[in-house]
């Protein structure tokens, strides 16, 4: 009897780390600056070749695009509502 309480409260105290070892991991993951920071990794991967270190000219070419449509697009709006 007292062999299997000894081993089941050794068992409670493993679980009890590895509960504490996921929280810890938790809290860091969704801490503001961690969030912040991979997103950021994220958009520096999506213009910058991670090899190489070269900026990706394809992406940046595409954003730039985009941005100068858009705003042509508002001032021609602007012009025929005017």
């Amino acid at each position: 009897m007292s062999k299997e309480l000894s081993d089941l409260e050794a068992e409670i105290e493993a679980t009890r780390e590895r509960l504490a070892v996921t929280i810890d991991q938790l809290l860091y993951r969704s801490s503001p600056k961690t969030i912040v920071g991979r997103e950021v990794a994220q958009i520096k991967g999506h213009y910058v070749d991670a090899a190489t270190g070269e900026p990706r000219t394809d992406n940046i070419l595409k954003t730039v695009g985009g941005v100068v449509g858009v705003i042509v697009l508002f001032v021609v709006i602007r012009k025929v509502v005017n």
